[in-house]
């Protein structure tokens, strides 16, 4: 069967569950370029009424291919780019860590935003391993060398790799041995504002097993007097909540959004992001939009974000409760009432419209002269 051609371009995602930075990256691009935007799976019920121009086209990889996901769903939406229909366009985007395995099905010039080398593959893959049962190990190395061998072919085979931060680009450079430009995902500073000042500390990281909430809230059992606010979800939210049971001072919320989430980060004293080395981290440029700075870590891609002691202060790697408390104590509300300008300044280098400019220059890098 012949390919299909289409005039428009493609951006591909891997998936839309929730909208969270990634989702942001790919609906700025196919509204930026114009394009037909592809999905391994996506939840409508997930997405506000106008998130997306045009909802995106999906594989629905997971219920397609169910003895594929009884495995791994990672291995379900694998198999579906690898099978993605033959087309023809005049550029495709590739937004994520699978959807680039469709590369071979794609007749166009070829651009991956790398949020990250896949790090199951990587620079995580000892502690992923060891989540794994004896008996799922040897089935779960098979899969996972298989993964890389596809991941490294389908990127080498891009014209352009783009990193949203420097330090994906030093795990391209390293995990992979290619050369990758820096342009930082879009934030829509406009979208926060400095709503005044009320006397609470903000959580927005997810709360998975990398993320450190946890250590957030072990900080904050021990400072009863200071207020935390947990406005996230995620696979660790029930170990979490148990973490703060029976302290009044921490209020655990789960996921929140739209508005909401945009009057609590508009009003907290200042927000609290601790990742395990993030890859960029789009929650403390919305914080510092809203001219609140950060509690963060100096690790990943906060350190080129967050300026210390200007917009916000990084405790120093792998910190523990104790150190956030420290952070906590220094930050109070005076402190946080004068790194607003200095916040608001700093967000707007990662805006929306810094982001396109940039993402158009290199398309124009890619396209045929």
């Amino acid at each position: 069967m012949p390919a299909r051609r289409i005039a428009q371009p493609l951006v591909l995602h891997d998936a839309f569950a929730f909208p969270g930075g990634g989702e942001n990256v790919a609906v700025t691009l196919a509204r930026a370029f114009g394009a037909e935007l592809w999905a391994g799976a996506w939840e409508p019920a997930a997405f506000p009424d106008g998130y997306f121009d045009v909802p995106p086209r999906s594989l629905d990889a997971v219920r397609a291919r169910p003895l594929a996901a009884r495995l791994s769903k990672t291995l379900a939406m694998r198999l579906a780019f690898a099978r993605f229909p033959e087309t023809a366009a005049p550029l495709a985007i590739h937004s994520g860590a699978l959807c680039l395995l469709a590369q071979a099905r794609l007749r166009a010039p070829q651009i991956l935003y790398c949020h990250t080398p896949p790090r199951i593959l990587y620079d995580h893959r000892d502690f992923y391993r060891a989540r794994q049962g004896a008996l799922r190990r040897p089935l779960y190395d098979l899969l996972a060398a298989d993964y890389r061998r596809a991941y490294e072919r389908a990127a080498r085979a891009m014209d352009a790799i783009v990193a949203n931060s420097e330090t994906v680009r030093r795990r391209i450079e390293t995990f992979l041995g290619l050369p990758a430009t820096v342009v930082h995902p879009p934030v829509d500073v406009a979208a926060f504002q400095n709503l005044g000042q009320e006397p609470f500390f903000l959580s927005t990281g997810r709360v998975d097993v990398l993320n450190r909430v946890d250590v957030i809230v072990r900080a904050f059992r021990d400072l009863p007097d200071k207020r935390l606010v947990v406005v996230s979800g995620g696979s660790e939210l029930d170990r979490v909540r148990a973490l703060a049971a029976g302290c009044p001072n921490i209020d655990i919320r789960g996921w929140t959004a739209g508005n909401e989430l945009r009057r609590l980060v508009g009003t907290c004293l200042a927000t609290v992001y601790i990742p395990r080395d993030e890859d960029f981290g789009i929650s403390p440029v919305e914080s510092m939009a809203a001219g609140k700075p950060v509690l963060g870590v100096r690790e990943g891609g906060l350190r080129e974000t967050v300026l210390d002691g200007q917009t916000g202060i990084l405790l120093p790697p792998d910190p523990g409760p104790e150190d956030v408390a420290r952070g906590v104590a220094a930050l109070d509300g005076a402190k946080a009432l004068a790194m607003r300008p200095a916040c608001e300044e700093r967000a707007r280098k990662f805006d929306t419209a810094v982001f396109v400019e940039k993402m158009r220059g290199v398309v124009r890098g890619v396209m045929p002269s």
